[in-house]
């Protein structure tokens, strides 16, 4: 091949090379994001209970202990830290990349030459020679990382490493929650179930009172009827609660690690105090608390990363080849001192037929950039939202629960009133039955009302993703 050519070869190669390169994208701006409002609506306070540790929180010690085993035994926790572990692992990958990768080789390269490819003065009597060449020692490539590329994979790979940390707190902080809102309204149900069985008492005892008036010709067949029908939807009430509590127990135990059980619950409802009283804080503090919007913000930094590696993809890469070991034309002579080499070797290249292929690539990173963006934004509202809405619910709450103790007072006295009417013929069946349906009623409602009230004191202490203990 003559001089010229090869340079008319080289050049052309050179050209398209910088061609290549001039057709990079500059990926678009991110949208502007909403501002964070300054306090929650109707809200001045300005602590913050991010210093509140779940188990300070918690003042039932059972609860307490089905936590520590929850977070000891649960099934989706420890899935996670194996997710943790392998996010750990690409960040390796990721960091191994930057360094030269080092090989102990030994190759034997024998070859068959045809006489017309020997110069003609070394030519023997055979038609073919054989060309051989024999090579013992190390070997490296290293890619350099002039545009930014492998760096800027390496932080994609650390900062989903970090957000699969967070992830495993939100998980913790889910599991948390989640047994503590089981618990309570296991609790509820156990109150429930035993409003239903004193109603049981009143209902079995006017059963009684109205079969003595049938007897004495003051009450009709229908009034027993129907007092009859009431016992029965009732008892049937008490076999669907106790059959909820066996549900509850089974989720609290799934999310455990273990099989069915009983679960101690020594306290009813009722005698539980509410935890410490909360403050809201201001908004800017869910950025540093709330282990889901931490998330989020690493997988933008993630795909933010990814977006400036796929745009180093249109750019040439430099890789170089040093090696040192013996290399000789003879077996013979390949371990003499004769035989030492090195030397290195370098190429550029740029890509050229697969500009699609990288192109496709960078739009879909950009495409996941503003994905990640817009999660990222989501999580801050939808955070915003749950502080509003849960530190509204125990305050409203609050005051149907004192408005439901009233009524059932009431409708207890009303009760009682009712029976001794209907003895004394001045109030008819009806009025009995009506009455104790009303507050077996309310009473359901008011066990209902309590349970929700700790639920919402639970959801704002994760809305606000305070004091969740991750050791």
């Amino acid at each position: 091949m003559s001089t010229t050519l090869s340079i008319r070869i080289v050049s052309f190669f050179v050209v398209a090379i910088a061609l290549s390169s001039c057709k990079v994208t500059t990926p678009p701006p991110l949208p502007s994001a909403p501002t964070l409002p300054e306090t929650y609506i109707g809200g001045t306070d300005t602590l913050t209970d991010g210093s509140i540790q779940w188990r300070d929180f918690f003042a039932d010690t059972v609860l307490v202990d089905l936590i520590e085993t929850a977070l000891a035994n649960n099934l989706d926790l420890r899935t996670a830290i194996e997710r943790i572990e392998m996010a750990r692992a690409e960040y390796r990958i990721r960091s191994g990349a930057l360094l030269p990768n080092v090989n102990i080789t030994a190759t034997s390269d024998m070859s068959t030459l045809n006489d017309n490819l020997v110069p003609e003065g070394n030519r023997d009597n055979t038609r073919a020679s054989l060309d051989e060449e024999h090579f013992l020692g190390l070997q490296a490539s290293w890619e350099v990382d002039l545009w930014g590329r492998l760096r800027n994979e390496k932080r994609a790979a650390y900062a989903r490493f970090l957000a699969s940390e967070k992830g495993k707190h939100l998980l913790t902080t889910a599991i948390v929650a989640e047994v503590a809102r089981l618990y309570y309204e296991l609790l509820a149900v156990d109150n429930e179930l035993e409003v239903v069985r004193k109603n049981i008492e009143f209902q079995t005892i006017a059963l009684e009172i109205i079969n003595i008036q049938k007897m004495g010709g003051r009450a009709t067949e229908l009034a027993v009827q129907q007092a009859s029908a009431q016992l029965l939807n009732t008892r049937g009430l008490e076999k669907e609660k106790e059959q909820r509590i066996v549900e509850l127990e089974t989720e609290i135990n799934l999310l455990l690690g273990r099989y069915p059980q009983p679960i101690p619950r020594p306290r009813n409802i009722s005698d539980l105090v509410l935890p410490p009283t909360m403050h809201e804080g201001l908004p800017a503090s869910l950025l540093l608390n709330r282990p889901d919007i931490q998330q989020a913000e690493l997988e933008l930094a993630a795909a933010k990363a990814n977006v400036q590696a796929a745009r180093a993809a249109f750019f040439p890469t430099l890789r170089i080849f040093p090696y040192a070991g013996l290399n000789s034309l003879d077996a013979a002579t390949l371990l003499s001192p004769e035989s030492l080499a090195t030397g290195v070797l370098a190429g550029l290249s740029a890509p050229l037929f697969n500009q699609n292929r990288i192109r496709a690539n960078f739009s879909r990173s950009v495409a996941e950039r503003q994905a990640a963006f817009y999660n990222y934004q989501k999580a801050i509202i939808a955070g915003y939202g749950e502080v509003v809405n849960n530190m509204r619910a125990i305050d409203n709450l609050e005051e149907v629960y004192d408005l439901k103790e009233e009524e059932v007072a009431t409708l207890l006295d009303a009760v009682s009133t009712s029976n001794v009417l209907f003895t004394s013929g001045y109030a008819s069946y009806l009025e009995v039955i009506t009455a104790q349906k009303s507050v077996l009623e309310a009473e359901l409602q008011l066990a209902n009302v309590k349970k929700n009230i700790f639920h919402s004191v639970v959801g704002l202490y994760r809305a606000l993703g305070g004091g969740w203990s991750w050791k």
